[in-house]
């Protein structure tokens, strides 16, 4: 047997870091040149040339090396292999270690630096042509790792056929192969640097397989021409702060599914757009769509931070519900989770065999309530491989802003962690500075990239200046969901009404720091599962009260300054609690009060959206203004909100059973104020108690007001006025 090189064994025994040091074409020492392929199925292989003979390649004996000596300057340096395997199967093919390294000095020095913005164009797997021959290149950063290599059907899943090269001290590894083509199922198989060899997802993947198969699929995003160009022109007009912005929160998988099937993007595009139009709402808000492995997590355990989930069809189909969705004036918003990713065992976590993207001191890189691992903010690579997802979706989906998941765990060290299980900051502090810096970092690139996209933050702490500018010290998010009014709201609502005169406050003092930062009103799934049950199991009372004291909570919400969100099915107040694994419940929205319900909140949006005094002020105390937020004994509260150009609207809430006649309530200016709004409508299911349309103001003076209209409040309601 012939004596072989380190390099040659380190080839044969796949544990070597550059096998284009020893495979394809090399210069010899004194004169020629040597070929050499590592191929595991050949029985016998030819070295082919255009217009030569083939040239028989002899194996080394007792390996799976074949190898051919030539004279220099003897062949044609693109020449191909065919080999015949030992069934007699034949076929040709380019020899993968006769191509160049594929990413560029610059780009390499951006990626160390953690500044390579659009790094999921040269990362992950992307059709390439290199010297005129077409193939996929695939690239992947596993600094750790003693060998990688991609697999997949083309080569039995054996990862000693195409060994990847490393480019240097970047941790980048790469290769080009020819002849492979969109769709092809590949994952990168690693071999740690003790010796464990196991897959591993692609981080930049664009295409996964249908769960329960955790592959990769070589999407080209380049075929599908857009048709909303109308939407983002305009798109920074329409999501500005002063534009109505009514959000339907949604779980593609179980908003509406046939024969227990999952409707596809297409599908879901159609039914979804046409609903929210009815419905009036402004905006659609995806739970995540990132690739995830366990349907239970809602997919907030993410594993392809860069490919959308392939449950409901391609990459392209989800494209295809976007366009749909800005063709027809509906925005989308989609969670995305940079807090936390999952341990499973083909995603990121220990990905090169160590803690690559997690950090390495559990007291740091890891949710133990969750079981899930935190990324290491510090790390450069880290943070880029975080702010390029984000722009993704925004470059290559039309995404119209990111509402970032769980910001409290990611600003707080200590968060959900006993003394002692957590490390202070390098000012003995708790807060997390890499991570704030993230942050701060993620909203700059994406409102100075993507002007008019928004992003939101669910931050439930005191952290000051959370939607402020980065240049004024802030975290540079664009709105702050309003936890604080959600929790006191809701928890104002669940007392009987003969209580609720003792617990006023818990729906005046949100006014104090309404203005504090740019708020989003929450009614979200997490009020709506986990035992906390529907929104009318949450209202006391027989069905008619829930379903009245429904009615003024969601008009409520939508007079409030803030923008509002609402997790599907609470509009038309399903009785269940919302479960991942089933459609809402639809039926019940043919009847009342279920019915009542919906029509009240399709005609509520479209006020809103109308009503330009109900949004162009929301992040100003300008915008609001009490009449009496006093009158406890009686359970209500009334209050005006402004347009920028003075046009303003009454709101008179009545959060009692009991009717309150000729109520009579302070106003700015004499005149008709007609009645916009009346939650007691019978349309509703309401009791139709109200004020024939409208009343005529009178010339008393009225809680600080010049004059006062005497008016009717029914049981549970809420009423919007307008000076006419």
């Amino acid at each position: 047997m012939k004596k072989l090189s380190l390099d040659a064994y380190q080839v044969i025994e796949a544990k070597g870091h550059d096998p284009f040091a020893y495979l394809g074409r090399h210069e010899l020492p004194k004169s020629g040149v040597v070929i050499r392929a590592l191929k595991p199925r050949a029985e016998k292989m030819w070295l082919l040339e255009e217009g030569k003979h083939a040239r028989s390649m002899p194996r080394i004996e007792g390996t799976e090396l074949f190898e051919i000596k030539l004279a220099k300057g003897s062949f044609d340096t693109s020449y191909r292999f065919r080999i015949e395997n030992r069934e007699g199967h034949a076929w040709e093919e380019e020899d993968v270690y006769r191509f160049p390294p594929m990413l560029g000095e610059l780009d390499m020095h951006l990626i160390a630096e953690g500044n390579h913005f659009e790094k999921y164009k040269i990362l992950g797997a992307h059709l390439r042509e290199i010297n005129g021959v077409s193939g996929v290149g695939f690239a992947v950063w596993a600094p750790s790792a003693e060998r990688v290599s991609v697999v997949g059907n083309f080569n039995h899943w054996d990862g000693r056929e195409h060994q990847m090269r490393t480019r240097g001290s970047s941790g980048i590894w790469e290769i080009f192969i020819p002849a492979l083509c969109e769709e092809e199922v590949y994952k990168f198989e690693i071999r740690a640097s003790n010796g464990d060899v196991f897959e591993k997802v692609d981080p930049y993947a664009q295409q996964m397989e249908v769960r329960p198969k955790t592959a990769c699929i070589v999407h080209n995003p380049k075929q599908y021409r857009w048709h909303d160009s109308a939407w983002m022109k305009k798109r920074p007009e329409r999501q500005s702060l002063d534009q109505p912005m009514s959000i339907y929160e949604v779980h593609l998988g179980s908003w509406r599914r046939e024969a227990h099937e999952y409707l596809g993007y297409r599908e879901l595009a159609h039914q979804l757009v046409e609903y929210c139009l009815w419905m009036g709402y402004t905006h659609i808000e995806l739970l995540p769509m990132t690739e995830h492995p366990f349907d239970g997590s809602w997919g907030y355990q993410t594993v392809g931070y860069f490919a959308p989930t392939s449950r409901f069809g391609t990459p392209d189909d989800f494209r295809y519900f976007m366009d749909h969705c800005h063709q027809n004036g509906i925005g989308v918003f989609l969670d995305w989770v940079p807090a936390h990713f999952p341990k499973d065992a083909h995603g990121l976590a220990r990905f090169d065999g160590t803690p690559l993207y997690e950090h390495e001191d559990p007291r740091l890189g890891e949710h133990k309530d969750w079981g899930t691992y935190i990324f290491n903010f510090g790390r450069n690579e880290v943070r880029n491989f975080l702010i390029a997802s984000a722009l993704f979706w925004l470059d290559e989906y039309h995404i119209d802003g990111l509402r970032v998941d769980a910001v409290a765990s990611m600003l707080y060290l200590d968060y959900s962690r006993e003394a002692g299980e957590w490390s202070p900051n390098k000012y003995g502090g708790r807060e997390n500075l890499e991570a704030a810096e993230f942050l701060k970092q993620f909203n700059h690139l994406v409102h100075e990239r993507h002007p008019g996209a928004v992003t939101m933050a669910e931050e439930s702490t005191a952290w000051p200046m959370v939607s402020r500018p980065t240049y004024l010290g802030g975290l540079g998010f664009t709105m702050k969901w309003n936890m604080g009014w959600m929790n006191d709201t809701l928890s104002y609502f669940e007392n009987e009404p003969i209580h609720r005169s003792y617990h006023q406050d818990q729906l005046t003092f949100s006014i104090v720091y309404a203005h504090t930062e740019n708020f989003i009103l929450p009614f979200s799934h997490d009020e709506v599962v986990h035992g906390k049950g529907s929104m009318p199991g949450k209202m006391p009372g027989d069905d008619w009260q829930r379903f009245a004291n429904l009615r003024a909570l969601y008009a409520y919400m939508y007079t409030h300054p803030g923008k509002k969100l609402q997790f599907m099915g609470i509009e038309f107040g399903q009785w269940p609690e919302w479960d991942h694994d089933t459609s809402l419940s639809w039926d019940q929205s043919n009847f009342m009060p279920h019915r009542g319900l919906q029509l009240m909140m399709r005609d509520m949006n479209h006020l809103y959206r109308d009503t330009p005094a109900l949004y162009e002020v929301d992040f100003e105390s300008h915008g609001f203004e009490w009449i009496d937020c006093n009158d406890a004994v009686n359970s209500t509260m009334s209050y005006i909100r402004r347009d920028k150009h003075g046009g303003f609207v009454v709101v008179a809430l009545n959060l009692t059973p009991v009717p309150r006649d000729h109520y009579r309530l302070g106003v700015p200016e004499a005149g008709y104020y007609r009645e916009l709004m009346n939650t007691d409508a019978i349309a509703y299911g309401g009791g139709n108690v109200g004020n024939v349309g409208g009343v005529d103001s009178e010339n008393v003076a009225c809680m600080n007001k010049p004059h006062s209209i005497l008016v009717t409040l029914p049981p549970l309601s809420c009423v919007i006025l307008k000076k006419e």
